[in-house]
């Protein structure tokens, strides 16, 4: 027989926004939902400026930090430096974009293939 887990009682759990900071560190254009989301949104627009946000993060006590995967490589010794530490956890993440751009090659490698030309399936703006 299983038992029951124990309730903590009212009041005995802290609100992330009272102790915990979570961060995102990626490109501005991918900032919105998470800013909805009442996240902190840092974006950076060069490598030397995501290094200043990581040493920021590290100073402030951020309890977690996803970072976009256009920084992961680059910033490589700064997550092992700050892996030795408790905190904050820094973890990747990548978006939909690469995912759009491997469609658009496909459609237009069959559209290549079943008219001889990709002119269906160019982007807005793009001759």
């Amino acid at each position: 027989m299983r038992s029951r887990p124990r309730s903590l009682g009212t009041g005995s759990v802290r609100p992330m926004s009272e102790g915990m900071k979570v961060a995102i560190v990626g490109e501005a254009g991918l900032s919105f939902g998470f800013r909805a989301l009442g996240l902190k949104v840092f974006s950076p627009a060069s490598i030397d400026e995501a290094r200043a946000v990581m040493a920021v993060l590290e100073k402030e006590d951020y309890a977690l930090c996803f970072l976009h995967e256009s920084y992961f490589g680059p910033l490589r010794e700064e997550r092992e430096a700050i892996g030795k530490k408790f905190r904050p956890v820094i973890v990747g993440f990548s978006d939909y974009r690469k995912i759009s751009d491997h469609i658009e090659v496909r459609l237009k490698e069959m559209a290549v293939r079943a008219t001889g030309s990709d002119s269906l399936v160019k982007r807005k703006g793009k001759i």
